[in-house]
């Protein structure tokens, strides 16, 4: 008999209309002949009714003890659906998080999954039951109640559905599915059919608030299917799959996180374990570190920008200001009014001028651009918080977002039941042993020797340079890999990028051109650079796969150039000479992660 998993969000279980409403489409889904699990939030604003409780009781809680408050949420959920479903006429068994048995980690608060039983479910299906399972919660090794910390509910539907082998495994929201951008922020944001795991984790890190990146991150390693649908309606909402509707698209979305702060590091000594001993700190603080930018050399010294959210810039530059000056540095400049726009697609892998069309839209926009960075499947630019919404509108205007894609699939409920059934539960059951459901796990670890590397230092900063400079290189035939726009003030940057080695002559000649009309301080290069890679699943939740790089290259006197960091991947820039001792010192690093 098939099985379908549906979560439904705590908006979606605000009230007791909305529960019934809720209730009615999983006896519907039972009718059809499916056996059914829900996983219910609390709901509507019930948790943040708790957290703001225990405030008033305790300034700082214990972490356990807010476990224990926050769960009770969703057990009152699951015991008014099950209720409602048997107002009904059906039959429908309640359980928490430890009464299906999901064991987690001792981490209150942000409990990670190790394994999920699943024979109480299994048993309670086959007798005829629609199953209400709370989301969010677990218990530890000694049956302490723990919680999954934010999107707990989504990341707990995806997980059953992975162990139950489930047929469908759809997710209930206040929106239509996934759209191209927040359709809060720009109205025209379009609905998407159909959508990547990478593009989707993208999206999801960048703020599109629909999924949470862990839920598609267990979608992605145990190959399940995502239906995002509204509990409003039956309209047949988005696809999270394996491969998304079309790369032939540049781009598939585009995305704005508006609270940002960056932070400057300067003149810090260009030596291996430089950038190590500067993120330790920020990492043992568990701050969320984002966009990673560093000069090259300029006289033996260095400077490194980054951006953290905005409520964490205080704790950020409190942990690493001591080091920064040990090091012999200075902190520089920073600012908390800052946001970060993106552009993410599959496509833009393997086609040419994407990054040119962004940054020639925003500076005919008038926009000017602090910081770039680009990965395979993302490119994003730091800009002034007060033009954020214009420069998401321009993204999303110039790829053409707003507009129709005949070319994703029209069926998005026959595909989703077709993509599905390829999940094997006793494979993925199978793979849940050892280190847990959630442990980091790395796809590849590679070296790229081809590269060469040309920066343009100190020049000066305005609407169009990035634009100016890329489309040149563009017309040259120069295909570009990495580039990275530091930040320095609002006057002057450092443009840094990488092309293949067989095309370092024709881009110096570009580069040095643009330096003569702008005034730009020098040009230099480097001939052979390597590019190291660590690519996976969990890198976005698993902070500290960026620092744990950094420490084994520091401990294996390899210094870092460039830092250039995704959701499924972390690219790094070194000598060329050091880039097969960098590569072995990587895998060493992470071979217990490594699939």
């Amino acid at each position: 008999m098939p099985l379908i998993v549906q979560k439904f969000g705590g908006t979606s279980v605000a009230n007791s209309k909305k529960i019934l409403a809720a209730a009615r489409k999983a006896v519907r889904a039972h009718q059809q002949g499916n056996q059914v699990v829900m996983v219910v939030s609390a709901m509507g604003k019930n948790t943040d009714t708790l957290i703001k409780l225990s405030k008033e009781i305790n300034e700082k809680p214990p972490a356990r003890e807010m476990d224990m408050l926050l769960s009770t949420g969703e057990q009152v959920s699951v015991a008014l659906m099950a209720m409602a479903i048997d107002s009904m006429g059906f039959k429908a068994v309640s359980l928490t998080g430890g009464q299906i048995g999901i064991k987690t980690d001792s981490s209150h608060t942000k409990a990670r999954i190790h394994s999920i039983s699943t024979e109480r479910m299994k048993r309670l299906l086959d007798e005829g039951n629609i199953v209400i399972a709370a989301g969010f919660q677990g218990i530890d090794e000694d049956l302490n109640i723990t919680t999954l910390g934010r999107g707990g509910s989504d990341t707990t539907a995806v997980a059953l559905a992975a162990v139950l082998g489930a047929d469908q495994c759809e997710v209930y929201t206040d929106v239509d599915g996934i759209y191209t951008t927040d359709p809060r922020k720009l109205p025209e944001a379009r609905l998407v059919k159909r959508v990547c795991y990478d593009e989707m984790l993208e999206l999801a890190s960048l703020g599109a608030g629909v999924m949470h990146s862990r839920s598609i991150e267990f979608g992605k390693k145990f190959n399940v299917p995502i239906h995002v649908r509204s509990s409003l309606s039956d309209v047949p909402g988005s696809l999270i799959v394996d491969t998304a509707g079309s790369s032939a698209l540049p781009v598939s979305g585009a995305a704005l996180t508006r609270d940002e702060a960056l932070i400057s590091v300067v003149d810090v000594p260009d030596v291996a374990g430089t950038i190590h001993k500067i993120f330790a700190p920020i990492a043992d603080k568990k701050i969320t570190v984002d966009m990673i930018v560093q000069n090259v050399s300029a006289g033996g010294t260095t400077d490194i920008s980054f951006t953290v959210p905005h409520e964490e810039m205080d704790d950020a530059l409190a942990a690493i200001t001591e080091v920064v000056t040990e090091l012999g540095g200075r902190m520089g400049n920073r600012d908390d009014r800052v946001s970060k726009v993106s552009a993410v697609g599959l496509g833009m892998a393997h086609q040419a001028g994407v990054a040119n069309r962004m940054f020639r839209s925003l500076a005919d926009a008038g926009v000017n651009l602090q910081i770039i960075t680009t990965s395979e499947i993302k490119i994003s630019v730091l800009v002034k918080r007060d033009v954020a919404i214009e420069a998401l509108r321009t993204v999303h205007a110039e790829f053409e977002l707003d507009q129709p894609n005949e070319q994703e699939a029209a069926d998005v409920e026959t595909e989703a039941r077709r993509a599905t059934s390829a999940v094997d539960a006793v494979d993925v059951i199978n793979r849940l042993q050892g280190a847990g459901m959630e442990a980091l796990m790395i796809d590849d670890i590679t070296l790229d020797s081809t590269q060469s590397r040309i920066t343009l230092h100190k020049i000066p900063n305005q609407p169009g340079l990035a634009a100016n400079l890329f489309e040149r290189v563009a017309a040259a035939g120069v295909f570009v890999d990495m580039i990275v726009q530091s930040y320095g003030s609002d006057q002057i940057a450092d443009i840094t990028f990488t092309v293949g080695r067989d095309q370092l002559a024709e881009a110096l000649k570009v580069a040095q051109a643009v330096s003569d009309e702008t005034g730009c301080q020098g040009v230099d290069h480097k001939e052979a650079i390597a590019k190291l890679s660590v690519s996976g699943i969990g890198l976005r939740s698993h902070t500290g796969v960026a620092i744990a790089m950094f420490g084994a290259l520091a401990n294996s006197g390899v210094n870092v150039e460039m830092v250039n960091t995704s959701e499924v991947q972390v690219n790094v820039v070194v000598d060329g000479a050091d880039g097969a001792k960098g590569l072995e010192q990587l895998k060493q690093a992470f071979a217990d992660s490594i699939r």
